[in-house]
């Protein structure tokens, strides 16, 4: 519980830093928030004109007081007015965050699940023609910006074959229709997929290859086990609590590379709200979006170090010893 008590207390000061230094930042960056908000009306407006309009959007204080304002708007629920779509932030939101966690739940849990079984099946097989073309070809891979494989899949399968669409999340009066979102769905999991899919596959490879190696492994194999019974019943549980600390980690390069894949792929989802909410200057949707990406990090972190310390409790073990050590010293 200590631990639990402390962790939320460090999500909670993470989320304010992180809040007021994207508060600072887009309101020093160069450009007009009202050309966002009133479009190419601002050129025929008076410098009386724009002064009143900053006052009335709350533009005209000091970056201290702004920051101010909108905690307290916050704190009360207020998000705020979006200046491109003139609605308030939390019904922009609403209608894209389900899109996001669609494409980047889909997304992490296949990557997840590949790289696993990639893995693993290398190092059952050190050294094969499987073993060296996977790595081979997955170094390969892991080297293509994604968006790049993002317009050589859209040339492929959209434009040549049109076997799959390259945009939207769904067609036209079919949002509710699941097999018509998995084929929107296909070609940016894919890039998700590729992109990343052996940089950690070649981690759990190189683990299940040094699990292998230990004693209890012979012992195993003397006993009449075969390799894949000792792979799955005893050599994936000790490096599985390791595995889900390390997806944690990988968590924030994963939501990045889900916005790039929204934007190529021009998917309706948080990915495309935060480029358009910094590329128009409208700050209250960009601090939303910002912070709703921190968060579902900084969370979904938290809670998975907390499954791998359930499944692996050498974990704590091993920061028990390193926080002695270091009061030893």
């Amino acid at each position: 519980m200590r631990k639990i008590i402390k962790q939320v207390a460090i999500l909670i000061v993470s989320l304010f830093i992180l809040s007021f230094l994207t508060f600072s930042l887009a309101r020093l960056a160069p450009g007009d928030p009202l050309v966002s908000y009133y479009g190419d009306r601002v050129e025929k407006m008076s410098e009386e004109q724009k002064e009143q309009a900053r006052t009335r959007l709350g533009l005209d204080e000091s970056i201290l007081i702004q920051y101010g304002h909108w905690v307290d708007q916050v704190i009360r629920g207020d998000l705020g007015l979006s200046f491109k779509y003139k609605k308030p932030v939390s019904t922009v939101i609403e209608g894209r965050i389900g899109n996001t966690l669609l494409l980047g739940g889909l997304g992490f849990i296949v990557l997840f699940v590949t790289s696993l079984w990639l893995g693993i099946l290398c190092a059952i097989h050190e050294k094969s023609l499987f073993d060296r073309v996977a790595t081979k070809f997955g170094t390969i891979l892991a080297c293509v910006p994604e968006f790049w494989l993002c317009l050589l899949l859209i040339l492929v399968f959209s434009v040549n074959l049109r076997w799959f669409p390259s945009s939207s999340a769904y067609s036209l009066g079919h949002q509710g229709d699941i097999p018509d979102r998995l084929w929107h769905l296909f070609l940016p999991v894919s890039v998700i997929v590729i992109s990343h899919v052996w940089y950690y596959a070649h981690i759990v490879r190189n683990k299940m290859i040094t699990e292998l190696k230990k004693d209890y492994v012979l012992l195993a194999r003397a006993n009449g086990l075969s390799i894949r019974q000792i792979v799955w019943r005893h050599c994936l549980p000790n490096m599985l609590g390791s595995y889900l600390a390390l997806m944690a980690v990988a968590l924030p390069h994963l939501v990045g590379g889900t916005y790039i894949v929204e934007m190529v792929f021009s998917y309706p989802g948080l990915g495309t709200l935060a480029y358009e909410s910094a590329r128009y200057h409208d700050y209250n949707l960009l601090m939303v979006t910002v912070l709703m990406s921190g968060a579902l990090i900084m969370i979904v972190n938290l809670g998975v170090n907390m499954l791998a310390r359930r499944i692996d409790p050498k974990i704590d073990a091993q920061e028990v010893l390193l926080e002695s050590e270091g009061e030893w010293v």
